[in-house]
């Protein structure tokens, strides 16, 4: 997942916070973004891309920790093109490992229920821009 919010292609928009600020950012409670992150096979961004990650978060906790993620996993590979899978749950940043729930599904993942766990495969804190890698484990009809 390239979530990007500098540069080329930018992915990642903050769209509210909590003023007066001059410039809203991850680690300032209330911040909210909009996403539309690419989603491909490897960490590198020029490889196949599977789909889009497409939805909000918002920083949740006062002390900045915690972003809240909503937002759906739409494939674009063919195997499961137009398919997607819904993501909610609390990303704790100061962890290495962190897990969210996959709360349902569409097309081939109908019913999806599960969960993925995530980590930080690059970050760049002076551009704003990281890669996500993301391990999904999902039961559906």
């Amino acid at each position: 997942m390239h979530d990007r919010e500098s540069g080329d292609s930018i992915t990642t928009v903050p769209i509210a916070g909590i003023p007066p600020v001059k410039k809203w950012f991850l680690g300032r409670f209330g911040t909210t973004f909009v996403i539309d992150d690419l989603l491909t096979e490897t960490p590198d961004r020029s490889s196949p891309v599977v789909g889009r990650a497409r939805g909000i978060y918002v920083n949740s906790a006062v002390a900045g920790t915690d972003i809240h993620f909503l937002f759906s996993v739409v494939f674009s590979n063919k195997e499961f093109n137009g398919s997607s899978l819904e993501i909610q749950g609390a990303n704790e940043i100061l962890r290495r490992f962190r897990e969210v729930s996959v709360v349902s599904g569409t097309g081939k993942f109908r019913f999806a229920r599960g969960y993925a766990i995530f980590d930080n495969y690059f970050v760049d804190m002076k551009a704003l821009n990281a890669v996500l890698r993301w391990n999904f484990t999902v039961l559906h009809y």
